[in-house]
């Protein structure tokens, strides 16, 4: 009997011309763009000057800030008041001011005092900026001491801090999201597709075909949740061919442990949006219900932001979700080249959740004869 329902389904999806060519576009055409776009690294910040020393050593700064890569100059102004003008009307995003004197207070104290203003209606973007101005300016004064040795500058310190970066040294956060942007394609795909799969059967009338039959509860889900497990892997397949291909990103880890954790992670996110379908009573309250706890599963997953940012209480709503454990295994696995006994501390988890969701799209189908 599961055999003939399986035929039913994978004829259904490909008699559909949309479906396939989602299945194939979709990872492709993200994997593609999205890590262009999903990219909260700070750059090419616009960065306001007074410049009121006019010295040697002023204009020597401003050119090392600007050969960072990180700040364009917006303009040189004459006093404070135009420049916070500037940053007012969005034309800067950083003021930078240098006092007069200041290369003589250099010379003469041994110290010098610039001042640093940032627009912080963007948090990150300003508290970023500010950091890396204030690490640039850092660096120029260490390049200065270095090349006044025996003058009246201080002596180099004794100490030098030199941090090692692990698993993502040039701190991109490109290569932090590839992985997020993987279980996404998952999510949206095998999420979705079965949580309208029961309910559009029910628009069309031909479940009620199904339920005169004496075709079980548990084989008629297991013939919904077989096609799209099928799906999770060619979507994921084609994501990791897509990463590796336009940015050269592939799992450093073993490919076979991951294959195991997206067997699991389908076939659980498949069973969750088949227990959508179940109650909804159109498509058009499946796709709001699913939207809804899709976008709440990403935000309390750490798909964005650090997961343990989050309140304790958030957390443990997070600690429900099967898209957290997944996130973590796909970066263990492209970043840390772990291994399944490094991760089975996720896998059991994840079978649990797969589990309860499926057995919960079990109960919850009605049927008048089982």
């Amino acid at each position: 009997m599961l055999r003939y329902l399986l035929e039913k389904e994978f004829k259904q999806f490909f008699r559909n011309r949309f479906l396939p060519r989602l299945v194939i576009a979709l990872p492709l055409i993200a994997l593609a763009v999205f890590p262009l776009v999903a990219d909260m690294d700070v750059k090419n910040l616009s960065l306001s000057v007074i410049d009121s020393d006019h010295s040697r050593t002023s204009q020597q700064m401003q050119e090392k800030i600007a050969s960072s890569g990180y700040f364009k100059e917006s303009g040189n102004f004459a006093d404070y008041k135009s420049a916070l003008q500037s940053i007012e009307k969005g034309d800067a995003d950083l003021l930078l001011e240098i006092p007069q004197q200041f290369e003589q207070s250099l010379n003469r104290e041994n110290s010098g005092s610039l001042m640093i203003a940032a627009n912080a209606v963007n948090g990150m973007q300003g508290g970023l900026g500010s950091a890396y101005l204030s690490a640039i300016i850092a660096d120029y004064n260490r390049e200065l001491i270095a090349n006044t040795q025996g003058s009246a500058f201080l002596p180099v310190t004794a100490v030098e801090v030199r941090p090692l970066f692990r698993f993502n040294p040039n701190l991109s956060y490109r290569v932090f999201m590839i992985p997020a942007l993987i279980a996404m394609m998952l999510v949206m795909i095998c999420g979705f597709l079965p949580a309208l799969n029961i309910v559009s059967e029910k628009e069309n009338g031909t479940i009620e075909q199904v339920n005169v039959t004496p075709v079980s509860k548990f084989t008629f889900i297991l013939s919904k949740l077989i096609p799209y497990w099928v799906i999770g892997f060619v979507v994921a397949t084609l994501c990791i061919f897509t990463a590796f291909v336009f940015y050269g990103m592939f799992p450093t880890g073993s490919v076979l442990p991951l294959y195991i954790f997206i067997a699991v992670f389908v076939l659980g996110f498949s069973g969750f949006g088949l227990v959508v379908s179940n109650y909804a009573k159109n498509i058009q309250q499946a796709i709001f219900v699913m939207f809804f706890f899709v976008i709440t599963l990403i935000f309390i997953s750490g798909l964005y932001t650090p997961f343990k940012n989050m309140p304790a209480w958030m957390q443990m709503l997070g600690n429900a979700s099967p898209l957290k454990y997944f996130i973590q295994v796909l970066r263990m696995t492209y970043l840390k080249s772990a291994t399944f006994a490094e991760m089975q501390h996720l896998f059991y988890p994840l079978c649990a959740l797969a589990v309860f969701f499926n057995s919960w799209a079990v109960l919850s189908y009605w049927k008048k004869s089982a």
